[in-house]
């Protein structure tokens, strides 16, 4: 991922063309939900009818200009790579509410998670894909939250650490765990506890089984996504992905 002298991704309001995403890579893209009010109004509009009425139930305006900005990111995202426009997107939905493109635009996989005031966006061809990002904030109920999710090889890792290292810890496992069901998009019908991914600091990311079953150990990969101070993400992509790249999405790239 290219980063400017401070070790921050680099903006780019550019969308690649779409030559540049090729078979057996993956595009995130990272894009800042924090917009002016004008701003927000104009993303509502280039919304379908069925996205401004979701908008229009959240009860508290910032988060309904969060789901306003990343659903704006996600079609013009998708609008470019498949150079249509984006009202000309559909989409259809999984048995538990996974969303792809429908019709002959279903090559191209993607994946949105948003937290915070920030956005990721995972786009592939031809592969299911599953991306969460998460911001940190205090957790009381730490253990017992790990207690009723983690699996016990990764609670016997958690409760090992240092009590100041044990909430990036928790959150680089549960992006990871949220990563994978989004994946598979079976959502929590999957158990959080039936599969183990590494989480200790500086251990890279990866799976240490899936249900017992070596053949979807071998299926899935697990990319740490290299995040804003203060979150956490990661990425699950089915098969290898050949390279991973990131940008930032920002709304003065939009293209109607």
């Amino acid at each position: 991922m290219a980063t400017d002298p401070t070790g921050s991704p680099k903006i780019a309001v550019a969308v690649p063309p779409l030559e540049a995403l090729r078979t057996g890579e993956v595009h995130v893209w990272y894009v800042d939900l924090a917009v002016e009010t004008e701003t927000q109004r104009r993303l509502t509009a280039g919304l379908s009818e069925d996205e401004r009425a979701r908008a229009a139930r959240f009860v508290f305006a910032r988060d309904c200009r969060r789901f306003v900005v990343a659903r704006s990111a996600l079609r013009a995202l998708l609008a470019e790579y498949l150079d249509v426009p984006a009202a000309a997107l559909t989409f259809a939905y999984g048995p538990h509410g996974k969303p792809a493109l429908d019709g002959n635009q279903a090559a191209l996989g993607f994946n949105l998670s948003h937290s915070g005031e920030v956005a990721v966006v995972a786009m592939g061809w031809e592969r299911a894909l599953g991306i969460d990002v998460e911001q940190w904030r205090p957790l009381p109920d730490l253990a017992a939250l790990a207690a009723r999710s983690f699996a016990p090889r990764e609670r016997a890792v958690l409760d090992a650490l240092p009590a100041s290292e044990q909430p990036a810890a928790f959150f680089r496992c549960w992006t990871r765990k949220e990563a994978f069901i989004k994946a598979t998009g079976e959502g929590l019908a999957h158990p959080l506890d039936a599969f183990t991914v590494s989480l200790a600091p500086g251990e890279p990311a990866r799976f240490l089984d899936i249900d017992g079953d070596p053949a979807a150990l071998a299926r899935w990969t697990l990319h740490e996504l290299r995040s804003p101070a203060g979150y956490s993400g990661a990425l699950v992509v089915e098969g290898p992905a050949r390279a991973v790249s990131g940008h930032w999405w920002s709304a003065a790239g939009i293209r109607s």
